[in-house]
């Protein structure tokens, strides 16, 4: 990529607006041909807000220039977005699980030609030329949603292809895949650098976004804050860009653990977990971790009742416990916040006050009744307890950030008072800022007294606030650590090899 090569795309006093809220203010951005540009920011950045200007979903405040190759656009629409070359691949892909895999990368190709048939024999060579250029395999006549994460959205770029694509924006492309999978990508992105593809790629992982990044531009509040070439710069003066001011790693230990609370005794499950053992302390968080499929979140939603044991025991208090689904696991003390907060947490269509009391909403209700103000005094001090922002009750859940939507789950079962707190992929998709922020609160919760089982991929997380560490490997607990003095390595050992195994 050269410095001095023109932009693709150029941005210049880009502001949006909405009822309440400054969403971008005076955005100055560009990208240019052959050039991966990072996009970061904490959650409520504007990072979601700018990309849907540039899909032509929203449209900028008037005094905002967007150039196209050169060429100023005065109104950007989807389609004439897309036909300038512009696609965008959202966090969930946009795809039709029920549709094949041609049909998802040609179909829409199809309909735009106007015939009254399609021409299957022509959609088939468009998919396969596509998969072709990304050097990749896919059975064409597959089910979407019998495919990988990884190769699901390998489809969503050949479908970005099919469109000619000049400027690609990947929004969170990595968070669900195994390292494998990044590196596979990473290689992709690579090839559509070379061929001069402009690349907008956004992601909360530093470490991503310095290996496969040219540049990177940092949004705060809805404000531009700086671009930065990657090679020179670091995280540490990225940090400081994203949050306006410098956060440290460090190792949030338990300050008053007590006695065992929860107890596994040799739960198994055919195809899932076996022969799993583990307690966990009042005060304590007990960090799982290991690799993608090694059977983590198939053993703690056993806990809540999603994913029953054929054998072996729970106990809770020393009183054995066999829940059978969400509402008795609740009943007992148990609370748990699923891995994807969107499909499972959240219901996004409603607002924040029916998502954080949706828990407990017996409380308010009287004669058949909801006693409206009860519940939203209720929400008022969930929101408070955990700074949600902005401090909405009546806000509408997918507006929120992913940092704050994160909040509100978690909220949302703190409202039951649990004994037991389980947390999966706390963290995912959510920017340094935001993750602090739970990492500290769910150390206050154990210091509290409650029980905490968090899940997670990422082991600087699961070294940051855990007590003590279990590593899972193909659905059995392959190792246990104190956390204090652990080191990633030790843990990676555990997840990779068979107890007793040496690295080669």
């Amino acid at each position: 990529m050269s410095r001095q090569q023109a932009p693709f795309l150029r941005l210049t006093n880009v502001s949006k607006t909405f009822p309440g809220v400054n969403a971008l203010t005076n955005i100055n951005f560009d990208v240019r041909p052959g050039e991966v540009h990072g996009l970061i920011g904490e959650n409520g950045a504007g990072k979601s807000t700018l990309i849907k200007v540039l899909a032509g979903v929203y449209q900028p405040d008037p005094g905002a220039e967007i150039e196209i190759e050169g060429e100023k656009v005065t109104a950007l629409t989807p389609t004439e977005s897309m036909r300038r070359g512009v696609m965008v691949i959202y966090q969930d892909f946009s795809l039709f699980p029920t549709l094949s895999v041609k049909e998802n990368i040609a179909f829409s190709q199809q309909i735009e030609k106007r015939r009254r048939l399609i021409d299957w024999k022509a959609m088939e060579e468009t998919s396969r030329r596509a998969l072709s250029t990304l050097g990749v395999e896919i059975d064409l006549n597959a089910r979407l949603s019998s495919l990988s994460t990884a190769r699901q959205q390998l489809v969503a770029i050949a479908r970005a292809l099919v469109y000619d694509a000049k400027l690609l924006v990947m929004d969170e492309p990595t968070s669900a895949l195994s390292s494998g999978e990044v590196e596979h990508l990473f290689r992709v992105v690579n090839e559509l650098k070379a061929r001069g593809m402009a690349i907008i790629f956004i992601s909360h992982k530093l470490d991503e976004l310095f290996k496969i990044t040219d540049r990177m531009t940092v949004l705060r509040d809805g404000h531009y804050i700086g671009t930065r070439i990657s090679s020179e710069t670091d995280t540490n003066e990225i940090i400081t860009m994203m949050v306006g001011r410098e956060i440290k790693e460090q190792h949030l230990a338990g300050k008053n653990i007590g006695e065992t609370v929860l107890e596994v005794k040799n739960i198994s499950k055919r195809g899932n977990y076996q022969d799993v053992s583990f307690s966990v302390r009042r005060g304590e968080v007990l960090g799982i971790t290991g690799l993608v499929g090694a059977g983590r979140t198939e053993t703690v939603r056993a806990l809540f009742g999603l994913n029953p044991p054929d054998s072996g025991e729970i106990l809770l208090e020393g009183r054995k416990i066999a829940p059978k689904s969400p509402a008795q696991a609740q009943a007992l003390g148990i609370a748990y916040v699923p891995e994807s907060r969107q499909t499972e947490g959240l219901v996004l269509q409603q607002d924040s006050e029916s998502n954080l009391t949706l828990s407990i909403l017996r409380r308010f209700v009287r004669n058949g009744l909801i006693r409206f103000g009860e519940r939203r005094k209720k929400a008022v001090e969930l929101i408070e307890q955990l700074n949600v922002k902005p401090a909405y009750p009546h806000m509408q859940v997918d507006k929120f950030s992913g940092g704050n939507q994160q909040k509100i789950v978690v909220a949302k079962w703190l409202a039951t008072n649990p004994k037991v707190l389980i947390v999966d992929e706390p963290t995912n998709g959510i920017d340094v800022g935001a993750k602090t922020e739970i990492h500290h609160l769910l150390r206050e919760l154990a210091d509290e007294g409650m029980a905490v089982i968090m899940v997670s991929s990422e082991l600087p997380e699961i070294l940051s606030i855990s007590d003590r560490v279990l590593v899972m490997r193909r659905g059995r607990i392959n190792g246990e650590f104190n956390a204090d003095g652990l080191s990633q390595e030790q843990i990676m050992e555990k997840a990779v090899l068979a107890s007793g195994e040496k690295e080669a």
